[in-house]
């Protein structure tokens, strides 16, 4: 019945002009299957139900389009909203909280109407925020593509709480807060995390840990979900019956602590889901008949659509409800089939990792860019831990009002959450901990291919041929795997030459680049992340930094920063704006970073290279800070082609970057700015001549980065532009008076050659 009803709940909000025909569609096929001949079988009940319900989930969606029509006519726009939080609030890589609301009103500041729709809200970080805050906000509305679960996106320029939260939703704040507060007093690396094991709250999770536990397939730990749910629900069950209460109030109690934890955690897809389920639980308790695990999860899903068809588009809900399915089908065969090479518990204690791992790499494969090879390991490893940080930190949650209870319980708590920020931190680093994949169905299609393999090999089901296919299908990705590695890893690598003097690192979304003259190194930005700049500077034998180039603050420039923190001579920086930059800047000069300020006119040497910073302007007030304030440098001499890296620059600087005078082409190599946006100025790049333009961009962006109009004036350019989302990491080298190009990945294109300027 579930999987009928999510399909034509995706179908309903992905083509929202169809949601009324799908509706008829239902209720029509329900009436003709109901009386046709074929109604004395077996099931035929089922599947009349499914189809209403089917028809209820589009009738719920057709229902809610027109106010979303409403309010995706003020996209583009200025706007002033009043909104009521829904959710948890999570800081985002622009140091924004960012949460999902309800707005009361929308519309143009001063005229806002009354509109209720689900929107997404991006506001400076300050005290109230919380699920049940009203908040008045005035900023950009950005429609969202159909299937999103917010009608639009908002991006704050002004915004307050104008209300705070109330009644129980204030309760649930402050014990929350509290607990945040107590726990992150604790020695790291368990601190941030015990509250995201505990409660859900991962805003005090650091970057690095957050990508460990990504990396380690641990994520989920943080996600509130159906275990949570058991707990909360089987303690409060068995302290009532310990005080003698009979089954009704057993039952009535556990459901409204199951209530209370789920506004405490806040409402999440997977929370939702899970309370769903644990509800009809306690009905078929209360109702004195046992309950079946599928056919609950299959109701819950059900009802949870009718309510929100929205969540059939999401991934969370997705990955919830595909691992609790994984336990309930899946774990048992494989537990089965282990035991014959391991005593039984250890069979079970692997299956449950195992099988959530075997479902879910699929859907994770639809939208992520890695799949952990690790991961099965680290969950056997950590999960022992999980139940125990969650129940004891949630009891120092709920006894924040008694502080050395809570400071007791919460130390304790700390040490289960330590285990499991260790195991993620250490997982994380292991050798082909991750492979990167090419996120879509294709990948998905594959990685389900070899997901059905492995569980039909571990389980012996199916016949002899079966199982004889599995093997050839496994045998066949292995290969296949194991050569891709091979070609793009070890193999890549010795046959990079040796002679490069500029190399752009595959960093993802982000800036990593490198320029060497006469063994002297210069970094221009780090990228988002510590370990992909890591990998790239070990890759190229490159030990310590003289210059590193910070262009500005934001995370995909800066925020690979500990990967060189304590061995980089000069730090050549732009204007700091914000608190978190000027920490920033001590934290690199405290680990010996000398730092040196730039503007327009400061130069030096690099070897036997020369730079100069061409932008911003010297005290500029109209560019302090962000994309405009970005670092331009230019390099050349010493054995660097002429090159020129324009950071995030966009089009009004741009041109008055070529105002200036400053910049004259030709140049043998161009940093494109920010990443191949389409913010650009044409005639930059008309000055600039680019022979090869560089464009740092992660595979598979968010942002449509690099736009087709900045690759179409590159091209008319006659510029060859070089990729790393495509080619990897980049190596660029003076040869033969020309410019050689070495790419990481297959197919490489000869060198390319050109003048020198």
């Amino acid at each position: 019945m579930a999987a009928s009803v999510w399909l034509l709940a995706l179908l309903a909000v992905l083509l929202p002009g169809t949601s009324l025909a799908l509706a008829a569609g239902a209720v029509l096929a329900a009436i003709a299957w109901a009386l046709s001949t074929v109604r004395h079988r077996r099931g035929s009940g089922l599947v009349v139900l499914s189809l209403l319900c089917a028809a209820a989930v589009a009738l719920s969606a057709a229902a809610a389009h027109p106010a979303r029509d409403r309010a995706a006519a003020f996209a583009g726009r200025a706007v002033e909203v009043i909104a009521v939080v829904s959710s948890s609030a999570s800081v985002g890589a622009d140091g924004r909280l960012w949460l999902d609301a309800r707005t009361v009103t929308i519309g143009p500041p001063g005229h806002a109407e009354a509109l209720a729709v689900p929107v997404r809200i991006g506001i400076d970080p300050q005290h109230g925020v919380d699920l049940g805050a009203e908040l008045t906000v005035i900023g950009q509305a950005k429609v969202t593509d159909a299937g999103e679960r917010a009608a639009l996106v908002v991006f704050t320029t002004t915004g307050e709480v104008s209300r705070p939260a109330s009644g129980i939703f204030a309760i649930a704040a402050q014990t929350r807060a509290d607990f945040i507060d107590r726990a992150t007093t604790l020695p790291e690396p368990g601190a941030g995390l015990l509250p995201g094991l505990a409660v859900g709250d991962t805003r005090a999770v650091s970057e690095e840990l957050s990508a460990a536990m990504l990396a380690s397939g641990l994520s989920h730990l943080t996600a509130v979900s159906g275990a949570n749910c058991a707990i909360v629900v089987a303690a409060v069950f068995w302290i009532v019956a310990l005080c003698g209460g009979g089954r009704r109030v057993r039952v009535l109690i556990s459901l409204a602590a199951l209530g209370a934890f789920v506004v405490l955690v806040t409402p999440e897809p997977s929370v939702i889901r899970a309370a769903v389920m644990a509800a009809l639980a306690m009905l078929t308790v209360l109702l004195g008949r046992p309950s079946a695990g599928l056919a609950m999860l299959s109701v819950a899903v059900t009802g949870i659509l009718v309510g929100d068809p929205w969540l059939a588009a999401s991934p969370g809900f997705a990955l919830s409800v595909a691992a609790t399915a994984a336990l309930l089908l899946l774990a048992r065969p494989l537990s089965r089939g282990m035991s014959r090479w391991m005593p039984e518990p250890v069979s079970l204690a692997l299956a449950v990792p195992l099988a959530a791992q075997l479902v879910c790499g699929p859907i994770v494969a639809l939208f992520s860019e890695q799949q952990s090879i690790v991961g099965v390991a680290a969950n056997l490893i950590a999960e022992p831990a999980a139940p125990l940080a969650t129940v004891i930190g949630l009891l120092a949650c709920l006894t924040s009002a008694v502080p050395a209870v809570a400071d007791l319980l919460a130390a304790t708590a700390w040490l289960p959450s330590s285990w499991i920020a260790t195991t993620a931190t250490v997982s994380a680093g292991l050798p082909g901990a991750v492979i990167p994949v090419i996120a879509g169905p294709v990948t998905a299609a594959v990685t389900a291919l070899i997901s059905a393999a492995i569980a039909v090999l571990i389980a012996r089901s199916g016949s002899a041929r079966l199982r004889g296919t599995a093997g050839l299908v496994l045998a066949v990705a292995v290969a296949l795997g194991g050569a891709r590695i091979l070609l793009t890893g070890p193999l890549a690598t010795l046959t990079a030459p040796d002679d490069w003097s500029i190399a752009a690192c595959d960093v993802g979304q982000g800036d990593g680049l490198l320029v060497r003259s006469e063994g002297r190194v210069a970094l221009i930005d780090t990228g988002p992340d510590p370990g992909a700049l890591s990998d790239c500077l070990a890759q190229l034998g490159v030990p310590r930094i003289d210059v590193l180039v910070l262009t500005h603050y934001d995370q995909d420039h800066a925020g690979g920063l500990d990967a060189v923190r304590g061995r980089t001579t000069a730090l050549l920086h732009g204007p700091p704006a914000e608190a978190k930059d000027e920490r920033m800047l001590r934290d690199a000069a405290s680990a010996g970073a000398r730092l040196v300020p730039a503007a327009a006119g400061r130069h030096g040497v690099l070897g036997g290279a020369r730079w100069q910073v061409l932008w911003p302007p010297p005290a500029s007030a109209a560019f302090t800070s962000g994309n405009d304030a970005s670092v331009v440098v230019e390099f050349s001499g010493g054995g660097v082609p002429r090159s020129l890296f324009l950071g995030d620059l966009s089009a009004v600087p741009q041109r008055m970057l070529v105002a200036s005078g400053r910049v004259r082409g030709p140049y043998a190599v161009v940093k494109v700015a920010h990443h191949g946006s389409k913010d650009q100025d044409p005639g930059l790049y008309a000055q600039l001549q680019p022979r090869i333009a560089l464009i740092s961009v992660g595979e598979g962006n968010d942002y449509g980065h690099p736009r087709a109009e900045t690759l179409g004036f590159l091209t008319a350019l006659n510029a060859r532009i070089l990729r790393t989302d495509q080619s990897g990491r980049v190596l660029l080298g003076l040869r033969d008076g020309g410019v050689a190009v070495w790419t990481e990945r297959l197919p490489r294109p000869g060198p390319t050659e050109s003048n020198d300027p």
